[in-house]
């Protein structure tokens, strides 16, 4: 079927699991999370549901509305009937009504009435509140978003900026600096650059990602690391060592759609070139082969230092292999492609549909408890990212037939 591919039926095992997670979102999630996430009385969504399916007050961190409001961004293209921007409208008001400080930064938390538990503004809820907006404009054609993000991105060069390069972790500044939070602002500014012309995203980009070359990955180990001190050193002692695996792939991800995006930069070779390094490592040793599972932490010399494993790194796994196997056609990354999304489906297998598992244990077991409406956004962006994939793979193989 698939002939450019050395294996076919790796290809094909990718796209049977492809079709299953699918069938889980659009049967029973988007209308789970929309009926019973949503918070109708008060506004914006609920920041877990509980085991029962239904929605519990408790307070809300400024991740959720946006990672919601991105979820439902999709959904038309993903294939759901329901009212996708209704959903995106109805999360992005509550969020910029609660969330939003006089001074234009987004606070933490708030309660499910919109009083303010912490107004603590943190770079990480900042690069949620770009991602939202991008998410809104996209499904909503609203030219004031694309004005409050770039007006956001001007905050941010003015309050936080850090003295070398990138960004302070909040006002008044902290430590550790965390290369978590740039993440997620490389992944905001990617997703400004193809909707709106504003050089400043490409900037900020291209920024992001050299600081990431340069700073971010341990020269002795080659992982990404995640705290650092002042001047971008690892921090110290233990701190300065710990390696997440879920976020080599994630890194690796995002390399690989910068160097597509921009291929003519002067860090797109070697940003492609970490990627592929990123996910060996990861795929050498973050993944639980005996559980199949992608690990919560490791340590600079691969030591494991939190062998559970949440839901979001296999997420972050099937999205690094899918743009790999995409990129290379190699039949190594549609068999990591297929285990990873089978891996996923049995954390999404629970008694009541649409709602997930979030941590499984070292016996492979699986903790019952609330599940966050904050795991939707990864789980989202991997079957998205996994669809487009099969879909470009499928595409390439046609043209090359005919």
């Amino acid at each position: 079927m698939h002939s450019s591919v050395s294996d076919p039926s790796s290809f094909q095992a990718a796209a049977q699991a492809h079709k299953k997670l699918k069938a889980w979102l659009l049967d029973h999630a988007y209308d789970r999370w929309w009926q019973h996430g949503a918070d109708l009385e008060r506004g914006g969504f609920h920041e877990r549901l509980g085991t029962d399916g239904q929605g519990l007050l408790e307070p809300r961190r400024a991740r959720v509305n946006p990672r919601q409001v991105y979820c439902y961004s999709l959904a038309e293209t993903l294939g759901w009937s329901g009212p996708a921007r209704r959903a995106v409208a109805h999360g992005l008001d509550y969020f910029l009504k609660h969330y939003r400080r006089p001074d234009r930064l987004f606070r933490g938390l708030v309660n499910p009435d919109g009083t303010v538990v912490s107004e603590r503004a943190v770079l990480y809820d900042q690069a949620f509140a770009l991602l939202a907006l991008a998410s809104a404009y996209a499904a909503l054609s609203d030219e004031s978003h694309r004005q409050l993000a770039r007006e956001l991105h001007d905050v941010l060069r003015t309050r936080l900026a850090h003295h070398v390069a990138g960004f302070e972790e909040s006002e008044p500044r902290i430590l550790p600096l965390i290369s978590n939070s740039h993440m997620h602002l490389l992944e905001a500014s990617l997703q400004w650059m193809s909707l709106d012309d504003e050089p400043v995203w490409s900037t900020l980009a291209e920024e992001i990602v050299e600081l990431a070359l340069t700073c971010f990955i341990d020269p002795a180990s080659g992982f990404v690391l995640e705290f650092f001190d002042r001047e971008w050193r690892a921090a110290p002692g233990i701190e300065g060592r710990v390696v997440e695996p879920g976020h080599q792939y994630e890194w690796a991800w995002l390399f690989l759609r910068w160097s597509a995006l921009c291929p003519n930069a002067r860090s797109a070779t070697r940003a492609a070139e970490s990627a592929q390094r990123l996910i060996a490592l990861a795929e050498q040793h973050g993944v639980d082969r005996t559980r199949g599972v992608v690990i919560n932490k490791i340590l600079t010399d691969t030591a494991v230092s939190d062998p559970q494993a949440r839901l979001w790194p296999q997420t972050e796994r099937l999205k690094a292999v899918c743009a790999m196997a995409e990129m290379t056609n190699d039949a190594r990354y549609w068999r990591a492609a297929a285990e990873a999304a089978e891996t996923l489906l049995k954390y999404l297998s629970t008694p009541v549909p649409g709602l997930w598992y979030d941590k499984m244990t070292i016996e492979g077991t699986f903790i019952d408890e609330p599940a966050p409406a904050s795991s939707f956004y990864h789980i989202v962006c991997a079957i998205d990212v996994m669809r487009s994939a099969l879909a470009r793979a499928e595409r390439r193989d046609y043209q090359e037939m005919g």
